[in-house]
């Protein structure tokens, strides 16, 4: 039993402090993150000055703040462009993240991610419709991209799920496997279409490289209700997603409903991660890396791990947007590429630096 314990990790109160301190520390390095990073630009602001700013615009403690001497175009450059930018950064960090988190248990697999059902394939096709066939262009406007990549990724996910299906069940091997069949033979449709479109190649390449370029405060508001609503049920369930770490059979024997919890974890990360891939574009790493680094770290017990990998993977995100819209300026960097760059050595060295298996 008490092996039983530290497996399933049953006890509440157990490691409660250290829940709170990582939680507590990566919090503040985010808040911190989200004020340096909206600094950076051609138009040199303060970190003080957009502190006082955004203190400024919180209800009741703001007007206890007295006005600062920037210019009032500051004020309009960090609310306007760079902070929705910034937060938006947050938002989709963290929705690949939690989602990796949530696949990678499930799936029992190290190398999930949210791409392994088929999710980006499925955005990557409706997207690639959208800019290249003028698809919902005409009625959508502006959110016709994300909304027909949106619909592409949540309808690849559902035929995924339901190919997988053998006799009521879903085996996690099917599974995996329905997806990267799936994920596969879309890859190939999108590809045909840029081939024989001849027009806006450039504009489906950049997309598909994952980027956050001009995006505003619309965005974030499309995406904030998928990125609660999904993380919220991925919180809750995360003691029954320690169970399922024990295989399917000894999860039902202890009162999980594991069909169940599998259709709804499953919908959760589906949600949210094609809720983030609809406004970035296919941003990769940061679902497969973020949540087996941060499990290298803090163990493999939900209860600390997701939100330490989706602040950890609000962070990491925030600073690739932030290196890829300065470090080639003017112009901008796909931030998938700096994902990319950036993250793979750092994993590596991580799993060099760990001696023992980390799932």
């Amino acid at each position: 039993m008490e092996v039983l314990k530290e497996v399933c990790f049953l006890n509440p109160q157990r490691r409660v402090w250290r829940w709170r301190m990582i939680n507590a520390m990566l919090f503040g390095v985010l808040g911190l993150a989200v004020v340096v990073c909206s600094t950076i630009g051609p138009a040199q602001i303060s970190p003080l000055d957009v502190m006082v700013m955004l203190v400024r615009k919180l209800p009741w403690v703001g007007s206890m703040v007295p006005p600062g001497d920037w210019p009032e175009s500051h004020e309009t450059i960090i609310f306007q462009m760079r902070l929705a930018r910034v937060v938006l950064a947050v938002l989709v960090g963290a929705g690949l993240a939690s989602s990796g988190v949530v696949l990678q248990g499930l799936l029992q697999n190290p190398m999930a991610d949210p791409y392994i059902l088929g999710i980006s394939s499925g955005a990557a096709l409706g997207a690639t419709a959208a800019m290249l066939f003028g698809l919902g262009m005409h009625t959508l406007g502006v959110f016709a991209l994300p909304l027909t990549a949106f619909a592409g990724a949540v309808a690849t996910a559902i035929t995924v799920y339901n190919v997988a299906r053998v006799g009521g069940r879903t085996p996690v091997s099917t599974l995996i496997l329905a997806g990267i069949a799936v994920g596969s033979f879309l890859s190939a449709v999108t590809s045909y279409f840029m081939i024989t479109s001849g027009q806006n190649i450039h504009q489906v390449v950049f997309w598909l490289m994952g980027g956050l370029a001009g995006r505003g405060w619309d965005h974030v508001l499309v995406l904030l209700p998928y990125i609660v609503a999904g993380l919220a049920v991925m919180l809750l369930n995360v003691r029954k997603l320690n169970v399922m770490l024990l295989g399917d059979e000894p999860a039902q024997h202890l009162g999980v409903d594991v069909e169940r919890l599998k259709q709804v974890l499953l919908g959760a990360a589906t949600l949210t991660a094609a809720a983030a891939v609809a406004v970035s574009g296919v941003i990769g790493f940061v679902g497969l890396i973020i949540p087996h680094a941060v499990r290298l770290v803090v163990g493999p017990d939900h209860r600390v791990l997701l939100p330490a990998a989706t602040l950890a993977g609000a962070i990491f995100l925030t600073a690739a947007d932030t290196l890829a819209r300065v470090a080639a300026a003017p112009g901008e960097i796909p931030v998938g590429v700096i994902t990319a760059l950036c993250g793979g050595p750092f994993f590596i060295y991580l799993l060099r630096k760990k001696k023992e298996p980390g799932f």
